[in-house]
């Protein structure tokens, strides 16, 4: 096995967003087996405990956020070198009936047995701010509030 290519990491970043946006489950689960069919470490964010396995760091996650959650990558901020993706997420939902978004920085580094490590940056919402803080009490509970 070997790390997966600009051209299939670029696939990946394009379809990431595309098939998150869609809710297609299926489809982007089999997107991430497409360039990491290995293990998943996730630091989410950076500073909260490591989580493991594609059932926690992908679908876990994805059935949580998704129907709330929206993504665009922020134009010029995908970044692939050798086998290692960064972005400028901006992740798009709705708080009192008004459209808000908040950054994320996202490293994705895979590795040449299939595993990838994955690492976020961005601040915790207050688990009592609205829909999202909500989200936030179950994806990390211990969690200082707002932190």
């Amino acid at each position: 096995m070997s790390t997966p290519t600009f051209a299939q990491l670029k696939n990946w970043a394009d379809n990431y967003v595309k098939l998150w946006n869609a809710g297609d489950r299926a489809a982007w689960a089999a997107n991430w087996r497409a360039v990491a069919p290995g293990e998943f470490s996730m630091l989410d964010p950076v500073g909260t405990p490591m989580k493991h396995g594609f059932q926690h760091c992908a679908l876990d996650s994805y059935d949580l956020f998704q129907p709330t959650v929206r993504f665009r990558v922020h134009p010029g901020s995908l970044f692939i070198c050798g086998n290692e993706v960064a972005w400028l997420l901006e992740n798009h939902f709705r708080e009192g009936g008004e459209e808000r978004f908040a950054y994320s920085i996202e490293t994705y580094r895979f590795e040449p047995d299939g595993s990838v490590v994955i690492r976020t940056y961005y601040k915790v919402p207050a688990h009592a701010a609205g829909d999202l803080g909500k989200l936030f009490e179950t994806y990390l509970p211990d969690s200082p509030a707002g932190a």
